[in-house]
C-alpha cells in the first residue's frame, strides 16, 4: 500500500472521502489511492448497487457520437483510450481478469427512414475523423449472421467495446481492498461541517463525525437534490429512468459477437452468453419501477434487430437513474464550498467516462489543472444559473 500522504492528511481523519460505491466513485478512489491520498469511501447502499448495476457498460464513443456536442465526443474519447491500462492497473491489484473486450459495435438501419439517419450519423463521424465503415445489408449479415434479413445497411465501429459493470466493481472493490482501502456501505453521509467556508469533517447518518478536508460526491442522480451537499453548491443533475432486459443464450453458440444498434435499442453480449438489451429514456423524476410497457418495447426493439432473441431465457428486466445534465457534459471538478469536489452527471456515459474523471479529480484535489477536454466539465459553467 503507498502510504504517502497529501498536505492535507490528519491522525484522525483522512485525505479524501469519497461519497458513493458506483463505478465512478470506486474509481476515483483508485486513482486518488494511487497518488497516495489516505482515502474512504462511503456507500449508503450496497457498492455497484445504483446506476452502475443496470448499465450495459458499453464503451462507444464512436456509434454514440450525436450532432452538436464535439466536447463530449472528446471527453469519451480521451477515456476511452485510457481504459486498457484503467483494467491493466486494477487486474493487477486483484489477480482477476474484468472481462474489458473491444468487439466493434454494428449500427443497423432496419428500413430506409433508419437508413437515412445512419448515413447522416456516419457522415458526422467521418467528418470528425473517425473510423467507421458504411456496409451493405449482405456485408452486414456475412458479420453478424442473425440479423434481420430485412436490414438497410449498417454502420461497423471496430474499435468500440463492452465491460460489465458489475466485474469491473468486484474488481474495484478487490483491487482497493488489497490497497487497504476502506469502503463503508449501509450508511451515507447526512452533513458536511465547514470550518471558515473550508469544508474539515462529514458527519454520518449514525452520528459519527469523520475528519477530511476534501470530499468528492459520486452520487449519480441524487447530487442534485443531496440535503448535506449545500444548495449553493448542488449540480443541476436530474435522473433519466433507464430499464433493461436481462436474456440468456449457450455461451458456445453466441447470438452476436458485437454490440448491435439500432434506432430504438442496443444489444451488449457478454462472455458468460448473457445479452443486455437497453435501454429506454423516461424522465419520470426518481421512479424506478420496471414496468410491462419498458420491457415489452425493448423485446419488441430486440426482435426486430436479431430475432433470435425470441429463443433466449428471460433473465429479467431492471431499471435505473442516469444522472443527466442540461447539456449533456458531466459535471467534475471543484464547487464553490473549498474542499468540496463534484463527479456527477455523467448520464449514459458513466462506465465509459470513469477514468477520465478518476484522472481529473487526482489533478483537481492535488491543485492542478484538469487535463483536457474534461476542463469544460466544471461546475463553474452554472455558477451564474444558480446565482440567478
Amino acid at each position: 500500500m503507498n502510504t504517502q500522504h497529501s498536505p492535507n492528511s490528519s491522525d484522525t481523519g483522512f485525505d479524501v472521502v469519497v461519497a458513493g460505491a458506483g463505478v465512478i466513485g470506486l474509481s476515483i478512489a483508485w486513482e486518488l489511492n494511487s497518488l497516495g491520498y489516505s482515502v474512504l469511501v462511503i456507500e449508503r447502499d450496497l457498492p455497484g448497487a445504483g446506476t452502475t448495476r443496470v448499465a450495459a457498460g458499453m464503451l462507444a464513443p464512436v456509434g454514440e457520437l450525436d450532432f452538436g456536442e464535439p466536447t463530449l465526443l472528446e471527453i469519451n474519447m480521451v477515456s476511452a483510450g485510457m481504459y486498457p491500462e484503467f483494467v491493466a492497473s486494477i487486474e493487477r491489484a486483484c489477480n482477476g481478469v474484468l472481462g474489458y473486450q473491444r468487439m466493434g459495435g454494428l449500427h443497423v438501419a432496419l428500413d430506409r427512414d433508419e437508413a437515412g439517419a445512419l448515413k447522416r450519423a456516419h457522415q458526422l463521424q467521418t467528418e470528425s475523423g473517425l473510423r467507421a465503415d458504411w456496409l451493405g445489408p449482405m456485408a452486414a449479415r456475412e458479420i453478424e449472421p442473425g440479423l434481420a434479413p430485412g436490414l438497410s445497411g449498417a454502420v461497423l465501429v471496430e474499435d468500440d467495446g463492452a465491460i460489465d459493470p458489475r466485474v469491473l466493481v468486484s474488481g474495484l472493490l478487490e483491487a482497493l481492498l488489497a490497497e487497504g482501502v476502506e469502503v463503508r456501505s449501509g450508511s451515507g453521509i447526512c452533513s458536511l461541517k465547514q470550518k471558515r467556508g473550508r469544508v474539515e469533517a462529514i458527519e454520518l447518518d449514525g452520528g459519527e463525525r469523520i475528519e477530511t478536508n476534501s470530499v468528492v460526491a459520486a452520487i449519480g442522480a441524487d447530487a442534485g437534490r443531496a440535503d448535506w451537499i449545500p444548495a449553493e453548491a448542488r449540480p443541476p443533475v436530474r435522473p433519466v429512468k433507464g430499464q433493461i432486459v436481462e436474456l440468456k443464450g449457450d455461451p458456445a453458440v453466441p447470438v452476436c459477437e458485437h454490440i448491435l444498434a439500432s434506432e430504438r435499442v442496443y444489444l451488449v453480449p457478454r462472455r458468460d452468453g448473457r445479452l443486455i438489451v437497453g435501454a429506454t429514456v423516461e424522465e419520470q423524476g426518481f421512479d424506478s419501477t420496471v414496468t410491462a410497457g419498458g420491457v415489452h418495447e425493448l423485446l419488441r426493439e430486440a426482435y426486430r434487430l436479431l430475432p433470435d432473441v425470441a429463443e433466449m431465457e428471460f433473465l429479467g428486466a431492471v431499471a435505473g437513474l442516469r444522472p443527466g445534465t442540461p447539456d449533456n457534459l458531466p459535471v467534475v471538478g471543484a464547487s464553490v464550498v473549498d474542499g468540496l469536489y463534484l463527479a456527477s452527471g455523467h448520464y449514459r456515459n458513466g462506465i465509459l467516462q470513469a477514468p477520465v474523471t478518476a484522472r481529473a479529480i487526482g489533478d483537481i484535489v492535488g491543485g492542478a489543472e484538469p487535463r483536457g477536454a474534461i476542463a469544460a466539465a466544471s461546475p463553474s459553467r452554472f455558477e451564474s444559473a444558480v446565482r440567478g
